[in-house]
């Protein structure tokens, strides 16, 4: 991968472990087991969580293998992008939906800022 700045290093390690731990919340916790009841998504907690885990580790492997990178990251991206949709077809509020936001536009941001 091309030069990492501090500040793109650091944003990629708290991305990456925010991930794991949201992934094993899905795993293991019921309320948010009980979130994806609530979209109608309950089959796909368990993917999700692994997802999530997966993503958050490849970002972290990623760094010394730009494609597992890319792959993390854009998967991420994409991820949180169906998340934010859900919660809005759900009618959460702003606040509720802006973690799913945020990290929708971080993980976009390093694809992008990686992609070359």
């Amino acid at each position: 991968m091309s030069e990492v700045g501090v500040f793109d290093l650091l944003l990629v390690i708290a991305t990456a472990v925010a991930f794991v731990g949201y992934g094993i919340g899905c795993l293991t916790s019921a309320k948010m087991k009980s979130e994806f009841t609530r979209f109608g998504l309950e089959k796909f907690s368990t993917l999700t969580g692994v997802l999530e885990i997966l993503g958050g580790l490849g970002l972290l492997v990623g760094l010394y293998a730009p494609p597992i990178f890319l792959l993390s990251s854009g998967g991420l991206a994409t991820l949180m992008l169906l998340g934010l949709a859900f919660r809005i077809r759900a009618g959460d509020r702003f606040i509720t939906s802006l973690p799913a936001a945020v990290f929708m536009f971080i993980t976009g941001y390093l694809f992008f800022r990686f992609i070359g």
